[in-house]
């Protein structure tokens, strides 16, 4: 069990024409059987005493391993959140297109760990800052679409995006001047529409 701020190795020679974001279903599937059994814990514990840091860990490495991915994962944790951080030759691929392969991959560890409504803590994956780098170029993107939209007096629809992204989207123009933002569409063709005043008193105004 790595002490906190320690390692776990996940090392393994990878199949040479194996996209590990496509196997990643398959290497859940030979792992379901193995997991340990989840124990609810006293409302009064230590958080950081519940041991979902090492079993985040432990789970996120084997999972890794049968993807046939070389990389290492590192423990960060406070009382409300455990973060692993997958660095190596092989962290790209555990990123994946946008981030699609860590959501999956932080999804599925979240399920494992917090099998219990009780002591829930919030499981994050990243990749030498790969969130932060990815929301401030979404941040980023969002300022200049919507000087876009204003200057051009028209709604501008971003591209389709996770739930993740597109509160980041909504969250950086919130405070935006001359823009609203909604999100339209289903499933993952859900995208962000910036819509400037003067569209968005349109569209409020009855058509006759």
């Amino acid at each position: 069990r790595p002490p906190n701020g320690g390692c776990a190795v996940a090392e393994s020679r990878k199949p040479p024409e194996l996209d590990g974001a496509l196997i990643l279903d398959e290497a859940v599937e030979e792992l379901d059987d193995e997991l340990p059994e989840a124990k609810a814990l006293p409302l009064d514990h230590d958080p950081r005493e519940d041991g979902k840091a090492d079993l985040s860990s432990e789970m996120l490495t084997e999972i890794l391993k049968r993807m046939g991915l070389t990389v290492e994962v590192t423990v960060r944790e406070d009382a409300e959140e455990v973060i692993l951080d997958v660095a190596g030759e092989d962290a790209g691929r555990v990123i994946g297109k946008k981030g699609q392969t860590l959501d999956a991959l932080q999804f599925l560890i979240n399920k494992i760990v917090n099998r219990f409504p009780d002591g829930r803590r919030h499981i994050v994956l990243d990749s030498g800052d790969y969130r932060q780098r990815r929301e401030n170029g979404l941040a980023s993107m969002a300022r200049r679409e919507a000087k876009r939209a204003v200057q051009q007096s028209r709604i501008i629809t971003l591209e389709p995006m996770s739930p993740r992204d597109r509160r980041v989207i909504h969250l950086s123009l919130a405070k935006f001047p001359g823009v609203s933002t909604r999100s339209d569409g289903q499933g993952a063709e859900r995208r962000v529409r910036i819509i400037p005043a003067r569209q968005a008193r349109a569209e409020r105004q009855p058509r006759r």
